[in-house]
């Protein structure tokens, strides 16, 4: 699968793991539960960690432990819940997380744009063929009449 990060499309090293899964070798996102219960034996996974969050899920309780994750996805369950954006804004400007910032699950590309706004990096569209459509959402506005984190 291809994804778009920082205004490119690339493809995707990581796969998601569910919590009643194995974890395998290599690049994976986790949810912030199995992280929380299973952190000491995680901190030694052979390749990159990730972690999922869901709309209702506390940044907060990631704070100690933002530099052990190359990968926090912000997950939309629904298009119209719109607390990612909230989540994204403060990762970058209270937490100071530096490293890859993607949205998954169920928005709209006319999204995109807003979302890079808020600290977004990289986005893994529903269906592959709005990739080209995101793309171009994200270069929409040249002017920004107001301070964000990009």
């Amino acid at each position: 699968m291809q994804i778009i990060k920082d205004k490119h499309i690339v493809d995707d090293t990581w796969q998601y793991v569910s919590d009643d899964e194995t974890i395998p070798a290599g690049d994976v996102t986790l949810s912030l539960a199995r992280w929380q219960q299973e952190k000491h034996a995680l901190i030694h996974h052979a390749g990159r960690l990730g972690v999922r969050l869901q709309s209702t899920d506390a940044v907060t309780e990631l704070a100690d432990d933002l530099t052990h994750f190359a990968l926090i996805e912000l997950d939309f369950a629904d298009f119209a819940d719109g607390r990612p954006f909230s989540q994204a804004w403060l990762l970058r400007e209270r937490l100071g997380y530096g490293a890859e910032l993607r949205a998954v699950g169920h928005y709209m590309p006319d999204q995109a744009f807003y979302l890079s706004r808020v600290g977004v990096n990289a986005f893994y569209p529903e269906k592959f063929e709005d990739l080209p459509v995101m793309l171009a959402k994200l270069n929409e506005f040249s002017v920004h009449y107001q301070r964000s984190v990009h």
